[in-house]
C-alpha cells in the first residue's frame, strides 16, 4: 500500500486532515494580514519567536537537524520538559513528544495574506489522542500572540 500525499493540497489543508485523524483534536485558523515569508519566518523560528507565542512554551532547543527532520528539547513555563521529533519544512511543522502534539502550517492567502492553522495539546499516553480541556483556548491565545508578533 503506498501512501502518496495530494500535491494539490496545501499545508493547512494537510494540518487539517492529521488533526482529524487525532481524537480531542483542535484547530484553530485565522488569516494573518502579512505575506507567508514573513509569517512563517516567525512560525518556523523554534529556538526564539515560536516560544514567544506558544502560551505554554517558556524555551526550545534544537537537538538535531537532517534534512526536514528534527528533534527538540522544549521546556514549559511551569519547568516540564517535552523531547520531540518530528518534521519541519516551509509552511508545515509536526512535532511530537511522549506527551505532547504541536502542529503548525501556513499557507498563503488570495489576498496575499496568510492563512494560518494550529493544532496540538496534551497526548493520552499509549494513543493517538490529545486531551481536549483547555487545547482550544490556548491555541486562540497562541494565534492571538502570533498575530501581535507578525503584525504590530
Amino acid at each position: 500500500m503506498t501512501h502518496e500525499v495530494d500535491p494539490d493540497l496545501d499545508p493547512v489543508a494537510r494540518l487539517r486532515i492529521m488533526a482529524a485523524g487525532v481524537p480531542g483534536a483542535r484547530v484553530v485558523e485565522a488569516t494573518l494580514p502579512a505575506p507567508v515569508e514573513a509569517v512563517w519566518a516567525v512560525m518556523s523560528d523554534l529556538e526564539g519567536e515560536f516560544g514567544r507565542f506558544q502560551p505554554d512554551m517558556r524555551s526550545v532547543r534544537v537537538l538535531r537537524v537532517a534534512g526536514d527532520r528534527v528533534e527538540a528539547l522544549a521546556r514549559s513555563k511551569y519547568g516540564l520538559r517535552a523531547h520531540f521529533h518530528g518534521v519541519l519544512r516551509p509552511g508545515w511543522c509536526w512535532l511530537q513528544s511522549r506527551f505532547l502534539i504541536i502542529g503548525m502550517a501556513a499557507a498563503p492567502a488570495p489576498d496575499g495574506g496568510t492563512r494560518v492553522a494550529l493544532t496540538g495539546g496534551v497526548r493520552v499516553p499509549g494513543r493517538a489522542a490529545i486531551v481536549p480541556v483547555g487545547a482550544e483556548r490556548e491555541l486562540r491565545e497562541a494565534m492571538t500572540r502570533l498575530a501581535e508578533r507578525v503584525c504590530p
